[in-house]
């Protein structure tokens, strides 16, 4: 047996089953058939008004979002700082840009701590030598 005479009885089973529709389908009376029209139509009219329903609400929902962004953008609070902050913020930019540099800070920029100890700087530069090989 090939597989098309296994599928046999299936076949034929859905061929007459397809005929019965049919002929049951060409007698049904107009009132019926208009019953179930109506019944089809209204079934399938939701899925048409939700592409409709959804562009509706786009537009106006789209420019919420941009009249809300633009009003958070104007009327932004600006940052309150106070005068310590602010100048601390100015010494540390200062200090970041002196970084940069190759002359050593200013003295009234830095911790006066680092000047404690000149001599010993001094020192340690005059005595900086590389390590000896082993």
């Amino acid at each position: 047996m090939t597989s098309s005479d296994k599928n046999r009885p299936d076949q034929h089973l859905e061929h007459r089953a397809r005929e019965l529709w049919h002929a049951a389908a060409q007698r049904i009376d107009p009132a019926t058939a208009g019953r179930l029209r109506a019944a089809r139509r209204k079934a399938l009219e939701p899925s048409r008004a939700t592409p409709h329903h959804t562009i509706r609400w786009l537009i106006p929902t789209g420019a919420f979002a941009v009249i809300a962004l633009a009003a958070m953008m104007v009327w932004q609070p600006l940052p309150q700082r106070h005068a310590a902050t602010s100048t601390q913020a100015v010494n540390a930019a200062d200090t970041t840009t002196d970084l940069d540099n190759d002359l050593p800070p200013d003295a009234d920029k830095t911790d006066p701590n680092l000047y404690q100890n000149l001599d010993f700087y001094g020192w340690l530069a005059a005595n900086d030598s590389p390590p000896a090989n082993r």
